[in-house]
């Protein structure tokens, strides 16, 4: 079977500018295909080559739009088997554009659990828009906008030209506190360079490797001790209960108990667990695991073939929502049997 396709999650808030860079994607991406709630009720400006029978519609340089119809999983079965018997172009990728308010975890969650659609389709990543105009009120009054904010694997800043100056610094600090792995790109009227929403997760298909050290960016994290955003002051009531924070563990990790203290999270904390990732070093494999996770989704691991660097510490990264850092890197520490840790685990 070919390599799986990639899928980008489209997502951001009410009138972030998603379509506007979805219009520019489908001209700038041939052999794309677009797949959202009701492509009917969304303006997408090129012209429609050819209207299809049901909810499909094809679309210049070769790209495909559909409707979502149902759960995920049967749209994407169906437009898998379209392409295998020839009746749309052999599209190369998919984007699923969210609707405004959506939380993307159950999207994530049809892809990784759904063994036939994960045989042919992988995430490549989590894309979110934020509008530089009003993000920082819609961030105030709607966490949805911030749980966007923290799944994503880049930002995409719109508007910047209709804002002042002051307030995109303002939003920029705000939102690299959220999500500090994430990279903001700023987009002016929808025009994006493609490669900027592409190879976003673990897997790079361009380099055709594992790029772990560009994926973690365990660096620009806080320590769990750190307890608070840094030490600065939360700007709003949601800010205040969002944590980022990263936690490092000197000794090599029991995978049973490593297991259980990530079943604990993702079954009795999943709403507070908005998202980790980590590269860890279990006990008797030489061998570096990826692990990765979105609320109550934990992704298949990862085996590595050679540690990324001279550094085989496990390594985790968190953002949490009413969650105290310091409760999740003791509850690893004590369920793992690590011996000592390192930048903020609890002993």
């Amino acid at each position: 079977m070919d390599a799986p396709l990639p899928i980008t999650l489209l997502t951001g808030f009410l009138g972030s500018g998603k379509t506007t860079v979805l219009n520019h994607l489908v001209r700038t991406l041939p052999r794309t295909a677009i797949l959202m709630n009701e492509f009917g009720e969304v303006a997408l400006d090129h012209q429609l080559l050819q209207k299809m029978d049901g909810p499909l519609a094809l679309l210049s340089g070769g790209c495909v739009c559909c409707t979502i119809s149902g759960s995920l999983s049967p749209t994407l079965k169906n437009l898998w088997m379209a392409r295998q018997k020839g009746d749309i172009p052999a599209f190369e990728r998919v984007i699923i554009e969210t609707t405004g308010i959506a939380d993307p975890a159950p999207v994530l969650d049809n892809l990784l659990h759904d063994n036939w659609v994960r045989a042919r389709f992988r995430l490549d990543g989590v894309v979110t828009t934020v509008d530089a105009l009003f993000g920082m009120g819609q961030l105030d009054q709607h966490f949805e906008a911030v749980k966007q904010v923290a799944v994503a694997d880049r930002l995409l800043l719109t508007k910047t030209d209709l804002t002042p100056a002051e307030t995109v610094a303002a939003l920029r600090e705000r939102l690299a506190t959220l999500n500090p792995a994430a990279d903001i790109v700023t987009v002016t009227q929808g025009e994006i360079d493609p490669t900027a929403i592409q190879n976003l997760g673990l897997w790079n298909a361009e380099t055709r490797s594992l790029e772990v050290a560009r994926w973690l960016k365990p660096q620009r994290y806080q320590p769990a001790r750190a307890g608070t955003l840094g030490g600065k002051p939360a700007v709003a009531l949601h800010d205040a209960r969002i944590q980022a924070f990263s936690v490092v563990l000197d000794a090599p990790l029991d995978r049973y108990g490593l297991q259980s203290a990530l079943s604990m999270l993702t079954s009795f904390r999943a709403e507070n667990l908005l998202r980790f990732k980590a590269i860890v070093n279990l006990q008797d494999e030489a061998q570096p695991v990826v692990l990765h996770g979105v609320q109550h989704v934990l992704y298949p691991e990862v085996r590595l073939d050679a540690w990324p660097d001279d550094d085989h510490r496990s390594r985790f990264v968190f953002i949490v929502r009413d969650l105290d850092p310091e409760f999740v890197a003791k509850l690893l520490t004590d369920f793992s049997g690590a011996a000592r840790s390192h930048d903020g685990a609890v002993s």
